[in-house]
């Protein structure tokens, strides 16, 4: 591209160098009749088309182009041809230089030629005053060299210009580029963690709801043969974890495809439900809360449900418990949600899985804690304390549907889970 554009600045500067000469060569024999001057004749139209012809080379070669024409135009004058006209090739040459940016070159040609100019034509009248002709040269010469100047400064401008929207540009591709990689990391991140959240929803409710069908599962096998009356309950056990897992999983695709699906997102109030599955798969299970009862956080209520899931699980899995029992405490900003069991506790911290990493993980992203371990006298603690608030917005779970007493013990516990067994003696 840079070639193409040399070559076509090469012809303009030839076409130019070609109309000047002639120009330059008509004027001067239109004043061949100066007084005191020498016709033109071959010799001095030679000089004229001699300092014009270099002109076709001027930005390519521009200090050498301006000693040539600067020389054969002293030699023209020193000769005392006639006509102004013949400084005209000077004239361009030292704008052409000034214009590149040559500052220093094209004063000091300038300067020469002005000097050489008085001297030759000095020695030739043999006159050594300043005559008009070089006032008229210092000025023409002047006038291009500040003419020169500003075009330079403006080509520099449009340069600085140019190039600093060049670096804008690729700043600005720099900055799209990394934008487009924050997103796509950003969407790997959340990818990472929608995976993470699905596989403990995944888990929590699967667990639970096939430890309870196959306790129900091996009773029922029991008691076949024996007593086929009590095989019928063991069966509705069964049938309703079923649908209890079908519901949680229709929740959770809800929340994935989301439309928000019917049943809502699991949270306290399903507390009770879950300790009725955990009493008709065989536990003495007592349920009971405490404190003002009023709407949590969706995010506090969601975990509470799936650790209290995850402990019972545990109990039926691993504990080889008879009791168990589930306290739900509202304190003035926290919620207290433990459940123990009288079974062994070596069962459960040795049973393996992530269980209790799953539901530590879940009270710390609701902005809480969990302790696990074995209690004093037998048996196995799981204590949650989560953050609570008075938040009665739509982002709240929980509704105030238990009056407390005067105690401050909720009126709305359930009995019917402890009617089951009895308590397990946790209090």
């Amino acid at each position: 591209m840079a070639s193409v554009r040399s070559v076509g600045r090469g012809k303009v500067d030839a076409v130019v160098a070609v109309a000047l000469a002639s120009g330059v060569v008509a004027g001067s024999l239109v004043t061949a009749d100066a007084a005191g001057r020498r016709p033109l004749d071959l010799l001095g139209g030679a000089l004229l088309v001699a300092a014009c012809a270099p002109l076709a080379r001027r930005r390519a070669r521009p200090v050498p182009v301006a000693l040539a024409a600067a020389g054969a135009c002293a030699a023209y004058y020193a000769l005392m041809y006639p006509g102004i006209f013949a400084a005209a090739p000077v004239l361009l040459a030292v704008y052409t230089v000034m214009s590149l940016g040559r500052r220093v070159a094209a004063v000091a040609l300038a300067a020469g030629y002005v000097a050489a100019f008085y001297l030759t034509v000095a020695g030739a009248r043999g006159d050594f005053a300043v005559h008009d002709g070089v006032l008229w040269q210092a000025g023409f010469l002047i006038a291009v060299l500040v003419i020169g100047h500003m075009v330079a400064t403006h080509r520099a401008y449009l340069r600085e210009t140019v190039a600093a929207h060049r670096r804008y540009l690729r700043e600005a591709e720099l900055r799209a580029a990394e934008a487009e990689r924050t997103r796509e990391e950003a969407a790997l991140r959340r990818a990472g963690e929608e995976r993470l959240w699905i596989a403990q929803e995944l888990h929590d409710t699967l667990t639970h709801t096939i430890s309870v069908i196959n306790v129900q599962a091996g009773v029922a096998a029991h008691l076949a043969d024996r007593d086929p009356a009590r095989v019928v309950p063991a069966l509705a056990a069964i049938k309703e974890a079923g649908q209890e897992a079908m519901r949680e999983l229709r929740a959770t695709l809800g929340v994935l495809r989301q439309a928000g699906g019917d049943e809502g997102e699991p949270g306290l109030d399903r507390l009770p439900r879950l300790a009725d599955r955990a009493g008709a798969a065989g536990l003495r299970v007592s349920y009971e809360v405490r404190g003002r009862v009023r709407p949590v956080p969706a995010e506090v209520g969601r975990a509470a449900y799936r650790i209290a899931q995850e402990a019972l699980t545990n109990v039926l899995r691993h504990a080889g418990a008879a009791g168990v029992g589930v306290l739900c405490r509202y304190d003035r900003d926290t919620l207290t949600l433990r459940v123990e069991d009288d079974g062994t506790a070596g069962g459960q911290a040795t049973g393996g899985g992530m269980g209790l990493i799953g539901m530590r993980e879940r009270a710390v992203a609701a902005g809480g804690r969990l302790t696990a371990g074995p209690r004093d006298g037998g048996g196995f603690l799981v204590e949650a304390v989560l953050p609570l608030t008075d938040a009665t917005g739509p982002g709240v779970t929980g509704p105030d549907t238990t009056g407390p007493d005067a105690e401050g013990h909720a009126t709305g516990a359930r009995p019917g889970a402890e009617g089951r067994g009895g308590g397990a003696g946790a209090w």
